[in-house]
């Protein structure tokens, strides 16, 4: 568990669902919960929302257990709209709050990105969330935000060829917990890591999902087959050394793989 900086506990490992298809959403979560993940993340933009709360209400844990995260899309952005947003995200979901709502893109064409933040801002007093965050912000946007309310997270891409250090620096100067998205780098990150894997008898996703944990990020990995569900949870059986952890931090070589938050303006909605 991570402790954000409002005193919310989240769990560090998380279940993402990013291109999951809709139809096949309710049965990965179910599989990720049953393993034991207690942490789902999942946006409007994703076209799965319904599936995450009907595995959520099927798995017969307790729902003050689980911990689950949607964002704002960019073409709901502006105060208003973004209220409005947040209220259909819990329809579509079939829950009474999510624990964690974040602004999915700072989309800074559109400029509204502070009026949605006053908007987050005001479901988070109103008791309507746990939490309140953003993804892909980088120091120019979260510079905007700090003169209204800090976010407790900010959830960008982060893997051992792209470690945007800079900004996890300036957010763990503001104590934003940095959560990674395409931990694995989609794939093209393992090839690195398959002497450190052989090492420890485990497979070099676990590698580079336990060199997550022991940097102290929050981690979302996600899969629809039900053994790298059950892998990509069990990290708790190996310590990476010193070295090893210096071996895979070598590895930063700017490796963007999604968009550039400076410039992405898609509206996410289809």
């Amino acid at each position: 568990m991570i402790t954000l900086n409002n005193g919310v506990r989240i769990p560090q490992r998380g279940f993402g669902v990013f291109q999951v298809p809709p139809d096949e959403t309710q049965r990965a979560v179910e599989q990720a919960i049953e393993v034991g993940y207690r942490h789902i993340d999942t946006a409007a933009a994703y076209n799965n929302e319904a599936g995450v709360g009907a595995a959520v209400r099927a798995s017969g844990v307790p729902r003050e257990e689980l911990f689950v995260t949607t964002k704002l899309r960019n073409g709901e952005h502006g105060y208003e709209s973004a209220l409005r947003a947040y209220d259909e995200s819990l329809q579509r979901l079939g829950l009474d709050y999510a624990d964690l709502y974040l602004l999915h893109w700072p989309n800074p064409t559109a400029d509204l990105y502070v009026d949605s933040w006053r908007a987050l801002q005001r479901i988070y007093t109103d008791e309507r969330t746990r939490a309140i965050g953003v993804s892909n912000f980088l120091p120019e946007h979260l510079d905007r935000l700090a003169k209204e309310f800090v976010p407790a997270v900010n959830q960008i891409e982060l893997h051992p060829t792209y470690q945007q250090r800079e900004l996890t620096d300036l957010c763990r100067e503001r104590s934003i917990a940095i959560e990674a998205y395409s931990p694995l780098g989609q794939g093209h990150d393992l090839r690195h890591v398959t002497k450190i894997a052989a090492a420890h008898q485990v497979t070099p996703a676990q590698v580079v999902l336990r060199w997550h944990l022991q940097l102290g990020h929050l981690v979302i990995p996600k899969s629809t087959d039900p053994h790298r569900i059950r892998t990509n949870f069990d990290l708790d059986g190996f310590v990476l050394t010193d070295a090893e952890m210096a071996a895979i931090s070598a590895l930063d070589s700017g490796n963007r793989l999604g968009n550039d938050p400076r410039t992405f303006a898609i509206s996410q909605i289809r």
